[in-house]
């Protein structure tokens, strides 16, 4: 269907422009052979022939317009949809290397770019050249003579046009970076409003943002200057050409050489050449801009996730087998960090096990519980999912068999029973209950107005912290998985309602793998291993009884959360 539309485009474009070339030459016959020799009858014949060529020309323009058009909007939903698909399969390898704020203007104002830029091309880019070089060669048909000074004036112009496009590339490439970066600081300036007001840093964050503006406006000025003088420059050399075709067609007219209607066809022709490069000045500002933008959006759909693997070479996980998950000699480095963030990590969990993972901020521990589900992986060793190297499984699978809560509570826009559905698409609201119970939500969900109905505002507005945080505790406990995993997602909770949790879960879980990370030592102490991370490194693994008595750092985590008293008898116990 896009190739018929691109044909009917191009072929009315074409017919368009012909329409238009051939007007002038009709326009010359009626003052030739119509007004100088005063033949009524043959202007209004050829009159009645420009009329159909003009409107002709009109429903081809018309019809250009509209499927040239319905073009480009279409490639850019197309682009706009294969960004999100492609995002979706991101892991936070990939979100940390081109930004949240980047895909947001690479999906928004880079696609726009683009679209017009193809809507540029279908309408003027193709329509210019044939204006241009249609224009010369009807000029070179009436008076060859005439048609010399086009021949001239082109090139000219053509070197104004590239030298123009030359320089204006790389400015427009920094204009849409330093429009990444005016997003950015206008989004942390958003979400941080508060800390911005707790602070008095009103007016630093509003000259950090003039600051950028200010550059963006300056490349802005740079690059619409050295694309303005375009057209002046253009306006002036086919001034220059208007006025050589009077001066030299007047002398040719005076000795009879070349008729007046002659000359009035190809002062039309020139301005219809003038308009052609008028159209290409429209085009030239877009071309830089919707270059550096497909290659923005290029590179979004190129990137090779590191979840990207063919299902053909991904293994898949039996169902019903029995569970198991282990870190073989694992370390993991960010990015253009100078040390790994992990170091030799070494665990096993069976089925039916709870693992527990504590350790002061920064020690590595979220770090971890991301290499499970592919969000990183790991530089060396290997995290193995039933003996398997999960960068050999198919990423279909192995996110099938772990259910996540992470530390941010996400909720989103729409109804209650939608969000847990997330979870699991075909619950049925008994199980979304259940869950709900589960996760000792139920209490505030059954005093809604609506219960499972109820509308959620965007990123769950209208619900607490730990309200959210039970609520995606009971969408991840939900989907039958074999792994749970739960990222300091208990935090927001008190210690009463992070027991009741914790017990659910235990009896629940009994043939599952449970994963907590978590800062407090009531919500990890009845686990069946607790590994106790520090700078990247495990430095106590054990149950609670093990460790309180035998590793400092799992002590000292003990004593700046007990009372003196209360740890002497801990630890005895």
């Amino acid at each position: 269907m896009s190739k018929i539309n691109l044909t009917a485009a191009i072929v009315f474009l074409v017919l368009q422009v012909l329409c238009d070339l051939y007007l002038p030459n009709l326009t010359a016959d009626i003052v030739n052979n119509g007004i100088m020799t005063g033949k009524i009858s043959y202007i209004f014949s050829q009159g009645g022939i420009m009329i159909l060529v003009s409107i002709a020309g009109l429903l081809s323009a018309e019809i250009n317009t509209y499927v040239s058009s319905k073009l480009s909007y279409k490639l850019a939903r197309g682009l706009r949809s294969d960004i999100f698909q492609k995002v979706q399969n991101f892991s936070n390898h990939e979100f940390d290397k081109i930004g949240t704020v980047s895909l947001i203007t690479r999906n928004i104002n880079d696609v726009t770019q683009v679209q017009n830029l193809i809507e540029m091309v279908l309408k003027f880019l193709t329509m210019a050249p044939i204006y241009l070089f249609g224009g010369i060669i009807m000029t070179y048909r009436l008076s060859p003579s005439l048609s010399k000074i086009f021949i001239i004036a082109i090139p000219i112009i053509i070197v104004i046009y590239f030298g123009v496009l030359y320089f204006s590339t790389p400015l427009f490439e920094k204009l849409q970076n330093k429009i990444d970066t005016l997003n950015l600081i206008f989004r942390e300036g958003l979400t941080g409003i508060k800390v911005i007001h707790a602070f008095n840093k009103e007016k630093w964050e509003y000259d950090r943002y003039q600051k950028v503006n200010d550059d963006y406006k300056s490349i802005s000025i740079k690059v619409n200057t050295l694309v303005g003088t375009l057209l002046p420059a253009i306006t002036l050399i086919m001034s220059f050409v208007g006025i050589a075709i009077i001066w030299i067609g007047g002398h040719y007219a005076v000795h009879g050489g070349v008729k007046v209607g002659t000359i009035l066809a190809v002062i039309t022709y020139s301005t219809q050449i003038l308009m052609s490069l008028t159209m290409l000045i429209n085009v030239v500002s877009s071309i830089p801009r919707g270059q550096t933008s497909a290659k923005r959006i290029n590179e979004i759909l190129e990137m090779n996730s590191l979840t990207d693997d063919p299902k053909e070479n991904g293994i898949f996980l039996k169902e019903n087998s029995k569970i198991s998950l282990e870190f073989k000699d694992v370390s993991f480095r960010f990015k253009g960090a100078k040390q790994n963030a992990l170091e030799n990590i070494n665990l096993s969990i069976k089925q039916g096990q709870t693992l527990a993972i504590i350790g002061s901020t920064g020690s590595g521990k979220s770090t971890l519980i991301n290499l499970i589900s592919r969000f990183y992986d790991a530089v060396s060793g290997a995290v193995l999912v039933n003996g398997i190297d999960v960068r050999n499984i198919q990423k279909e699978s192995l996110h099938k068999v772990v259910s996540f809560v992470p530390q941010k509570s996400t909720l989103f826009f729409g109804t209650l029973r939608d969000n847990m559905k997330l979870g699991n698409s075909n619950a049925t609201d008994l199980e979304i209950l259940e869950a709900l119970s589960l996760s000792q939500a139920i209490e505030f969900v059954e005093k809604l107005d609506k219960d499972l109905d109820s509308n959620v505002e965007k990123n769950g507005g209208n619900f607490s912290g730990g309200q959210k945080q039970r609520l995606c505790i009971a969408r991840a406990l939900l989907k039958k998985a074999d792994i749970y995993i739960f990222d300091d997602s208990l935090s927001a909770l008190d210690f009463k309602t992070d027991f009741k949790i914790r017990e659910a879960i235990r009896k629940q879980m009994t043939d599952k793998i449970t994963v907590i990370v978590a800062q407090r030592i009531s919500t990890v102490m009845h686990a069946d291993q607790i590994a106790v991370l520090s700078e990247g490194k495990i430095v106590g693994l054990g149950s609670h009884e093990y460790l309180k008595k035998t590793n400092k750092v799992y002590q000292e985590i003990l004593a700046s959360q007990f009372e003196k008293e209360d740890l002497i008898c801990e630890i005895k116990r």
